[in-house]
């Protein structure tokens, strides 16, 4: 029979006189992985005496959230109280040549800067003696011309070497505080590394068994700095075959404490959530505004469920990972960290050795939005994850999907063709928003992104460029002029679009250009000759959805008009905004 708490208040526990005490450094035996945080279970037969029985367990994690703990045991026990602290010796113990070695270093450097400090000192009090006895032959009596000479002379000569030595010393000092500075950062980094504070949750137990016997237990908590977030590989052959999807994870634990052949899940949920009944809020609809434009501040363009690169999610501060923030303890105060690239809540300011240095936090977050019924993914092998808070990827599980592929393209902006493999019934594979690796013809082709947000039905993935499709778009200049009349102005602008598909196989090509739209009366745009094409007034998007045979070449011409009057300006150009040198 197992006995269980589920811990809502923390109980001091108190030894009494014939308690059993047990230090237990119980293993990890299993994780599961949140998005932002993860739920440690430790596991250890322990014997349990008759009577009351106060368990230790120790090393543990000093980023354990205290409201999660939760803690069973098999046999005929109850549980009376359960605590924890935080053991600032624990680490000590441990001998690491690494720290040895920057304290001995530490320890020679601070003693050769206390001599040369003491040389200064030295020499500063010779030269304030020498200047309390500048006076010579008294008040009284006269001073010999000779006398005087020699008195100056030894004067000059002893101040001159003392201010050389001075400055010298003070140098010195100088470069052997900086060593100093630098190395008390690196020890207490080391430190913070190697022997970093640890918690210790006591358990008290108590048997009503007359025997001693032996008790599985096992403790749950869950913990902060840890967490997971999706890596894809997007692999095609060719058109004509499915696509592999594989559905990796890059997972992180900068708890202080490794994870050693761990069995891991990875899981979307909270790893907060309430023990409260769940209550549904109202849920409104509304319009929203297309973000699906081809024309965004990258350059490229994106479909529903993809973007090309210049609408990524953006850092959230530590948004993602509020709820739990909000629940962790005060930790100690960290060394700067070395990675330049990490960043949560923005950057600190340390005080440290009268310098301010730069303190960087280890993890990025991104504000993200997931499916409200969660996701759990078992992962089938064992996995090691050093407490070093760097990613290592884990192999989650691998999807053949079945997809129709269409060109895009979008000459005005890019003299490429897109490759889309369009997936149909994404919502059951359970993929969380992030970036995708794309291989092509067995060539990696770039990054894409998944993005989960799609309200369609189909997931539109981008299989990078193919240069088997020339593109090209020709200003056609006897066709381009400029017209006034006495009180209106017009301007002919049109294009000749050439698709050449040199691939084997016919292909679908979805082409897009636009025309300007006019947001005054005064100003009229026509649309004198699409070729077919489908416009949206709204956008002035131009979509043409071409079937091209191999070898052959497709032609589009597009033409439009502006009328405006002669007497205002109108900026018929659009110019893309870029970077150069200025000297």
């Amino acid at each position: 029979m197992k006995k269980i708490i589920f811990l809502l208040c923390l109980l001091p526990v108190t030894l009494l006189a014939g308690d059993v005490t047990q230090k237990i450094e119980s293993p990890i035996t299993s994780v599961v992985v949140y998005l932002t945080g993860a739920e440690v279970t430790h596991t250890k037969t322990v014997s349990i005496s008759p009577g009351r029985n106060e368990l230790h367990f120790v090393g543990l994690t000093s980023k354990l959230i205290p409201k999660s703990l939760q803690f069973t045991a098999s046999g005929d026990v109850s549980v009376l109280a359960i605590s924890d602290h935080i053991d600032y010796l624990y680490g000590q113990k441990k001998n690491d040549e690494h720290v040895k070695q920057l304290t001995d270093s530490l320890n020679l450097m601070s003693d050769n800067l206390a001599i040369t400090r003491g040389q200064i000192d030295a020499y500063e009090k010779e030269k304030q003696m020498l200047d309390a006895n500048q006076g010579i032959g008294g008040t009284n009596n006269g001073v010999v011309p000779a006398d005087l000479k020699l008195s100056a002379d030894f004067y000059y000569t002893r101040t001159l070497e003392i201010n050389t030595e001075l400055v010298k010393l003070n140098r010195k000092a100088s470069d052997q505080q900086e060593v100093v500075n630098r190395l008390n950062w690196q020890l207490t980094e080391a430190n913070q590394r190697t022997n970093p504070p640890m918690a210790e949750v006591v358990v008290l137990l108590n048997s009503t068994s007359t025997i001693k016997f032996e008790s599985a237990t096992e403790l749950h908590y869950v913990v902060s700095d840890a967490g997971w977030a999706p890596s894809y590989d997007l692999i095609a052959d060719d058109v004509s075959k499915p696509i592999d999807l594989k559905y990796r994870a890059k997972v992180f634990n900068n708890t202080d404490v490794d994870w050693k052949n761990v069995k891991m899940k990875l899981s979307t949920a909270d790893p907060m959530q309430t023990a409260a009944a769940p209550q549904l809020d109202p849920w409104t609809l509304s319009f929203e505004q297309n973000n699906s434009s081809y024309y965004n501040n990258s350059g490229y363009g994106n479909t529903s469920g993809w973007n090309y690169g210049g609408n990524q999610p953006t850092d959230a501060g530590g948004l993602a990972n509020q709820n739990l923030a909000n629940s962790m303890p005060a930790q100690p105060q960290r060394a700067p960290a070395q990675q330049q690239y990490y960043n949560q809540n923005g950057n600190a300011q340390v005080v440290f050795n009268d310098k301010q240095v730069q303190q960087t936090q280890q993890i990025q977050y991104d504000q993200i939005q997931v499916s409200e019924l969660s996701a759990e993914f078992d992962i089938k092998l064992q996995y090691d994850i050093p407490a070093d808070g760097k990613p290592y990827i884990v192999d989650v599980t691998e999807y053949n999907l079945n997809a129709t592929f269409q060109y895009h393209c979008v000459p005005k902006m890019e003299r490429e063709a897109f490759l889309m493999a369009r997936i149909t019934g994404w919502e059951d594979l359970d993929l969380v928003e992030g970036p995708a690796n794309v291989y092509f013809g067995g060539t990696y082709v770039g990054q894409s992104y998944i993005d989960t947000r799609s309200t369609d039905d189909t997931l539109d993935l981008s299989l990078g460029r193919d240069q088997k499709l020339v593109v090209t778009r020709t200003k056609l200049k006897e066709f381009n002029n400029e017209k006034s009349s006495a009180t209106q102005k017009k301007e002919t602008y049109s294009y000749e679009i050439d698709v050449k598909n040199t691939r084997k196989t016919a292909v679908t090509v979805q082409l897009q250009d636009q025309i300007p739209v006019s947001q005054d009366a005064e100003i009229i745009v026509d649309a004198s000759q699409l070729s077919g094409g489908t416009l949206d007034p709204a956008t002035g998007i131009v979509t043409w959805n071409l079937n091209i045979q191999p070898g052959e070449t497709s032609k589009i011409v597009l033409t439009y008009t502006i009328k405006y009057p002669k007497n205002k300006v109108v900026n018929t150009r659009k110019f893309k905004t870029t970077s150069r040198a200025k000297f």
